[in-house]
């Protein structure tokens, strides 16, 4: 594979994100000063975030050419076969490119390691010369990175690097239909959790968490259950969160494992409000209401990080 240039994602640091949202740099310091938070905190972070930037762009470009593309126009931008992906960002940044790019390989830089535990940012600034030079010669290896695929009736998908929300958009119960496995039952819930190898380490985790805590109370033995998918497995994990049992709604499907052959089928019962995110960001969604069918499978494309 022979690369033309590079792309380098990025996103808003929190101080531009603050300007933005108060006009300017004054008014965004005087309202978190004014609220007893530190603004230097927040020059900091973006003094070296800008530093790694400007190091990373002196670095590319003794190599390839390269352009630099904010997060929102990922799902607009066309990307070619030639190009050669480097995220500077945290890790949400990588899960949210990588749906994007279509199997492209994919370079995650942790700009600030003090701040970012970068699990999926396997870079820094300092050895991106050399990796950036390994690539060019052809000498690099990938991580393949299995990601979720939902599939609406209406034809719409949506693509899932760590996990996706199936439920209502607030703090009411989710209504829907299940289907696994041959079983079909009525639900109502605090929403439904798929995720996969490479989430297991997120949000599923948080539901293992608390299940843990439940089981060691009740039982006085500290026995702990955790994900035990690998980001490269092609299985995916569902939980039903909190599901509520009535005289309408049962709660015998909460739990299992999706997989190229066993796919998990959800209809939705919610006149409005009902959603669909990936990946935790709530302007990457799918609406979900009534008359809604979805289908949750394993994409057919991957992930592939530079590692």
């Amino acid at each position: 594979m022979e690369f033309e240039r590079v792309i380098i994602i990025r996103d808003k640091t929190r101080l531009e994100q603050l300007i933005e949202r108060f006009n300017s740099k004054a008014q965004a310091k005087f309202y978190i000063e004014r609220s007893e938070g530190d603004f230097g905190y927040y020059e900091l972070e973006n003094d070296t975030f800008y530093k790694s930037l400007s190091e990373i762009q002196k670095t590319i470009s003794k190599h390839l050419k390269y352009k630099v593309i904010n997060r929102s126009f990922l799902p607009t931008y066309i990307f070619t076969e030639k190009d050669l992906i480097v995220v500077i960002g945290q890790d949400g940044l990588v899960a949210n490119t990588a749906k994007y790019i279509n199997g492209l390989p994919l370079i995650g830089v942790n700009p600030d390691s003090e701040r970012y535990d970068g699990v999926l940012l396997k870079h820094t600034p300092n050895d991106l010369g050399l990796v950036i030079k390994n690539v060019v010669k052809g000498d690099f290896k990938t991580k393949q990175v299995t990601m979720a695929k939902a599939q609406l009736n209406d034809g719409q998908t949506l693509l899932a690097f760590n996990d996706f929300y199936i439920g209502a958009d607030s703090h009411v119960s989710s209504r829907y239909d299940i289907e696994f496995k041959g079983k079909k039952e009525r639900q109502s819930s605090s929403g439904i959790i798929v995720s996969t190898g490479a989430g297991s380490t997120g949000w599923l985790s948080s539901i293992y968490n608390m299940a843990n805590n439940i089981n060691r109370h009740q039982t006085n033995k500290e026995r702990r259950q955790q994900s035990l998918i690998r980001w490269e497995d092609e299985k995916l994990v569902f939980v039903v969160r909190e599901p509520f049992l009535s005289k309408v709604t049962q709660t015998d499907i909460g739990f299992g494992f999706i997989t190229k052959k066993q796919t998990l089928k959800i209809e939705s019962n919610m006149p409005t409000k009902g959603v669909i995110f990936s990946d935790g960001i709530e302007s990457d969604f799918l609406n979900f209401n009534s008359g809604s069918h979805v289908e949750i499978g394993i994409a057919d494309e991957k992930a592939n990080l530079i590692v």
